[in-house]
């Protein structure tokens, strides 16, 4: 038996086709961090969802705890913004799963419609979420977190799942608000930066998006997407550097 579990805040935009591709699971455990919009009244909505609530405690954390309050030890860790395809969700539930075994799912990102088959981050992108609670979890990563492969084998499954994660500007704005935030706060007093760093992990992230990883074959969306890994590498550094110093005072 699975258990999803999908973190929300304010995810009232994407969660009901989330849920939708998730209906014939038996359970799944939403763990909702604080959200003011419509987004528990839509998960009440559907008979297999079980609402907790918890405060966010950085994504590795928080996911673990999802995880040690679902009710079946076959984890499938979802975002608010992923939606199987009836493929993937019919072979999941119908694979003979190995606790040995962390299984990994092709991801398909979506900017205005359009499968970005390009940029650094966006393709091809394979995360692994499928895993047995007993064997392994998340680590204790602020953000960018991983399930720890530790012993265990890495499998990929056939089918596929779609992912939109940014509908409007704003959404890019946000995020590169949040991840370099974390980013931050991760890595305060652990890891340097300066300026001088923070401009050449910014230039870097962005040719490595746009030139070596065919953004600029993308048109508009590639050219977009590539500014957003700039800015955001640009900005974590930027952000790391005031933590480091406000600790040093």
């Amino acid at each position: 038996m699975i258990s999803v579990t999908i973190l929300t805040k304010n995810s009232a935009e994407t969660l009901g086709k989330t849920l939708m591709s998730v209906k014939d699971f038996p359970e799944v455990l939403v763990l909702d961090t604080g959200s003011t919009d419509e987004t528990i009244k839509i998960a009440e909505q559907f008979p297999n969802v079980r609402v907790c609530t918890h405060a966010f405690q950085g994504f590795g954390p928080t996911h673990n705890i999802a995880s040690s309050l679902a009710t079946h030890d076959y984890i499938l860790s979802l975002d608010s913004d992923e939606v199987l395809s009836p493929e993937l969700s019919q072979e999941i539930l119908h694979s003979t799963l190995d606790p040995g075994v962390i299984y990994g799912i092709l991801r398909k990102n979506y900017l205005r419609g359009k499968w970005i088959r390009g940029c650094a981050g966006w393709h091809p992108d394979w995360v692994y979420r499928l895993y047995h609670r007993k064997t392994t979890q998340f680590d204790q990563a602020e953000v960018h977190e991983k399930i720890i492969q530790g012993p265990l084998r890495m499998q990929h499954l056939r089918y596929t799942m779609d992912h939109e994660p940014y509908r409007k500007i704003e959404d890019f704005l946000h995020k590169m608000q949040s991840y370099s935030s974390l980013f931050a706060k991760q890595h305060r007093g652990k890891k340097s930066a300066s300026v001088g760093k923070a401009i050449f992990h910014g230039l870097g992230a962005f040719i490595k998006s746009y030139i070596f990883k065919r953004g600029c074959l993308l048109g508009q969306e590639g050219f977009i997407i590539s500014v957003y890994n700039g800015h955001t590498a640009f900005y974590k550094y930027l952000k790391l550097l005031e933590a480091n110093s406000t600790q040093a005072q």
